[in-house]
């Protein structure tokens, strides 16, 4: 665990995590360890295509692998449906998947020299791209890994 406040409210526990920069530099995640509930705020939206236009790509694949690393027995996303626990942990998985290959499609392109204004057109997000959103945040999530492979995300 990178950053951790613990409150204590009515006999609860909650943990205020920062697991890394992901969706945004500051991201905060809240973790009720008796309960093994981690509400992921916009690090996990459920079937929605990742909005990486401030985002961190690398680093937010890390903050959720930190996330699949702890004792969670049920992950709440930001956005999208909440269904059973072993439906979440699926999907939280597949999310990082989705991030996964955004990663290496703005990786692939980027390192054959496809201009980033050219880069939709020829990444392929299956089996993702049918999601809530792809067509919409398919270029700022290309823009961030070009940044970020050019050195520009500080």
């Amino acid at each position: 665990m990178t950053d951790k406040r613990v409150l204590t409210l009515g006999g609860t526990e909650i943990d205020v995590l920062f697991l890394g920069r992901a969706h945004t530099g500051g991201d905060l995640e809240v973790y009720l360890p008796r309960e093994k509930i981690l509400f992921m705020s916009e690090v996990f939206s459920n079937r929605i295509f990742p909005s990486m236009a401030n985002g961190y790509p690398t680093e937010w694949v890390a903050a959720l692998r930190k996330a699949e690393q702890m004792d969670v027995g049920y992950f709440v996303p930001a956005h999208g449906f909440v269904d059973s626990a072993a439906v979440m942990r699926e999907e939280e998985r597949n999310y990082r998947l989705a991030l996964e290959r955004v990663i290496a499609e703005g990786t692939r392109l980027h390192d054959a020299g496809t201009s980033l204004e050219n880069a939709s057109t020829g990444a392929r997000f299956e089996p993702f791209d049918g999601w809530t959103r792809a067509a919409n945040n398919a270029f700022s999530g290309l823009k961030r890994v070009y940044m970020e492979l050019d050195g520009q995300l500080k």
